[in-house]
């Protein structure tokens, strides 16, 4: 994917009259589509381009899926196992302070929003047994 591809464009046209002639210019102004096309020294504090995720136990009988959206700032967490199980999603920081909890049932998927950088470590329960953890970088 080429760097142009993931730009917008934008024209915009002038006009410069000059005696009965007309002469139309077009300028093209590149804008960046996403934080990650922006240069380091020019990007907000606050715009997350990272986000990685290392599970230290996996599940073998629940598929459980958490992967990020960088350009949304969002990460998602999904389970797919038995029927009518519940399953949590705990985010906690590395002082062990909760930070994010989610709730969901099984074939469900919900969004956890407004995450700092940082680094997290989260644990996934269903019938108060952990099934799933791991370690969460957010940059």
């Amino acid at each position: 994917m080429s760097k142009t591809s993931t730009l917008q464009k934008t024209f915009r046209r002038l006009h410069l009259f000059s005696g009965v002639a007309v002469i139309s210019l077009s300028l093209a102004t590149l804008q960046p589509a996403y934080a990650s096309d922006i240069p380091a020294g020019m990007r907000p504090k606050d715009t997350i381009h990272s986000i990685q995720i290392n599970k230290s136990l996996v599940s073998k009988k629940n598929k459980i899926r958490l992967f990020p959206d960088a350009r949304q700032q969002v990460l998602f967490f999904s389970a797919n196992g038995e029927d009518k199980r519940v399953y949590q999603l705990y985010l906690f920081d590395m002082d062990g302070r909760l930070v994010s909890q989610a709730s969901i049932r099984n074939r469900e998927t919900t969004v956890l929003t407004a995450l700092s950088e940082g680094n997290y470590l989260f644990e996934v329960f269903t019938d108060d047994e952990r099934i799933e953890n791991g370690h969460l970088v957010v940059r």
